[in-house]
């Protein structure tokens, strides 16, 4: 845990280091959102515990946002609109890019975030949580939601500062798509890779 605070803490100032010397505005807002979430991870980790890997797929997913905004490509590399940043690269021309990538892993890891949450809880009341359809329902509805706000956090961006790369609303719209596909991905392997074999149990 703490090996992963302290990878989170250092990109974190290496993007801070970065977005002041580069003018970035729009990460100066981005890296405060972010300084607050890893305090509200670090909170729900104290108290469910959450998952090694989920923690470091949590940073992993910081770094690359970070990095996404940040990190220039060659101009030669096909991107969507004029900023030649990793964010706006397709990874594969008019279909998939890198943006839509990272937020299908990412609010996809909050789904199982999100599952782990529900387990912790029904393990306070003796029962052994089961990837029902209802409970995994709930797990994709956060996750989207979850995504939602996100959408919410670069619209605010958008009526704050000047300058953005958030793009528009057909870009909004590819973003809740991503989030949706990666929940309903986890959901999936959440279903898939549920260990059948722990007896079930039931409350007092």
């Amino acid at each position: 845990m703490w090996a992963v605070l302290g990878v989170t803490l250092t990109y974190l100032a290496v993007a801070l280091v970065a977005s002041l010397t580069g003018g970035s505005g729009e990460f100066l807002l981005y890296l405060a959102v972010m300084a607050v979430l890893v305090v509200v991870v670090a909170l729900v980790h104290l108290r469910i515990g959450l998952r090694i890997a989920s923690l470091g797929g949590l940073s992993l997913w910081g770094l690359v946002h970070m990095a996404g905004g940040l990190m220039p490509v060659p101009e030669s590399w096909p991107v969507r609109g004029d900023s030649h940043v990793l964010y706006n690269l397709w990874l594969v021309p008019g279909l998939l890019k890198f943006d839509q990538a990272v937020h299908a892993y990412g609010f996809g890891l909050l789904t199982w975030v999100c599952w782990q949450g529900l387990q912790r809880a029904f393990d306070r009341l003796g029962v052994t949580a089961r990837p029902t359809l209802g409970l995994l329902t709930l797990c994709v509805a956060a996750g989207t939601g979850f995504g939602a706000a996100n959408e919410v956090v670069e619209f605010d961006a958008t009526r704050v500062l000047a300058e953005t790369n958030v793009g528009g609303y057909v870009n909004t719209g590819w973003d809740l798509v991503s989030n949706l596909v990666g929940c309903l991905v986890a959901a999936v392997l959440i279903y898939a890779l549920h260990d059948r074999s722990a007896p079930a149990s039931s409350p007092e």
